[in-house]
């Protein structure tokens, strides 16, 4: 698909509340609509074996955590730092950062590999998390250093960057 294809295809898909900040008590007895993305479109690449998960400042945001592509991570609100509830429809639009099997995370300074960890996708695979928090991106973010999604409030809840230190970044760009 050209990326002028995904382009025309995400503000469609953007305003579809299906799959997306739902109950966070369990996500067993169901299983999900679709299978999640392909971890070559939202894996970060790996370095030495692992996935690296490093930092940028952002303009107006400051220093947040970003993919090995330079691609800017968000957190979801209704994961709450603790698990992974955007799935189907939403993940669609914020691709979690998957952890490949057999892989590990690589913090690069000052990213703190203490905080770093992963936590079970619903739909399958391990994503990313800092802080506790899943990591996403977001489709509409096209090139390092844009933050398109910070605070929208979109696909069942509010997003945010995360800093190195591990701060969720409330505040509006």
């Amino acid at each position: 698909m050209s990326k002028l294809a995904v382009l025309v295809i995400v503000p469609a898909l953007a305003l579809a509340p299906a799959g997306c900040g739902g109950s966070s008590k369990s996500s067993s007895g169901s299983t999900p609509a679709s299978a999640p993305p392909a971890p070559s479109t939202t894996t970060s690449a790996p370095s030495a074996g692992g996935v690296k998960i490093s930092s940028a400042t952002i303009a107006r945001l400051g220093p947040a955590l970003v993919n090995a592509q330079g691609r800017t991570l968000y957190v979801f609100a209704p994961d709450k730092g603790k698990r992974v509830t955007c799935v189907s429809a939403c993940a669609a639009i914020w691709p979690p950062a998957f952890l490949p099997s057999g892989k590990k995370t690589v913090a690069t300074a000052p990213v703190k590999q203490s905080l770093l960890g992963s936590d079970r996708d619903p739909a399958g695979g391990r994503v990313i998390t800092y802080a506790g928090w899943p990591l996403y991106t977001y489709v509409t973010d096209t090139a390092p250093g844009q933050a398109t999604g910070q605070a929208l409030n979109l696909n069942g809840g509010l997003w945010y960057v995360i800093s190195p230190a591990g701060k969720v970044i409330t505040k509006k760009p």
